[in-house]
């Protein structure tokens, strides 16, 4: 059975955790013993507030504490204290878990939308939109510019007969017989019989 790790004169103090960090960049696996035992549940918790999912929270804390293992030779006490970097590694490493499952989520997204034929009828459907968006405008090149602009204001922008006559700087009359004028003449254009 291991010896608890006590350092400073008191056994019963709680150990320094810059001094076991300091130890375990030395490869002292008894100070990594300390620092697990001193901050696990701290890694644990962090993680679990940023995921909310237990299994995931573990894996985490797990990978957080073998990179403090690993990277122990990294932490500069001068920058902070060592529970307060290596609760910084659980945090950063919690928000690229999030990000890499958000990633992963998109990614299938995107996948299944590929993979989606679109059914016939709806791509009929998008084509003969099209087709009559570009006979529209075609159309619409064909009105004078006063014609065309006013059907715009109004149908298009969903302008009264009074708003088109402002926006125009014409009378109300004026405004109502060029709307009318162009009406017809897109009507024309476009072969709907009345």
């Amino acid at each position: 059975m291991k010896e608890a790790v006590h350092i400073g004169r008191n056994p019963s103090s709680k150990p320094d955790l810059e001094e076991l960090v300091s130890r375990v960049a030395l490869g002292d696996e008894d100070a990594f013993t300390g620092v697990y035992d001193a901050v696990a549940g701290s890694v644990l918790g962090v993680a679990r507030a940023v995921l909310r999912d237990q299994a995931q929270s573990e894996e985490v804390a797990q990978e957080v504490l073998v990179e403090v293992w690993r990277t122990a030779p990294r932490f500069r006490p001068e920058r902070g204290t060592a529970v307060n970097w290596i609760l910084t590694l659980a945090h950063r490493r919690a928000v690229d878990r999030v990000r890499s499952v958000e990633a992963a989520a998109a990614r299938d997204h995107q996948a299944a939308l590929l993979e989606r034929t679109p059914e016939f009828d709806e791509v009929t459907e998008q084509v003969e939109a099209r087709l009559e968006r570009e006979q529209v405008r075609r159309c619409l090149r064909t009105l004078t510019e006063i014609q065309r602009q006013a059907v715009t204001l109004a149908y298009y922008r969903g302008l009264t007969y009074s708003q088109v006559a402002e926006a125009l700087t014409l009378p109300l009359g004026t405004a109502k017989t060029r709307l009318r004028d162009g009406l017809i003449r897109l009507r024309d254009c476009l072969g709907v019989t009345v």
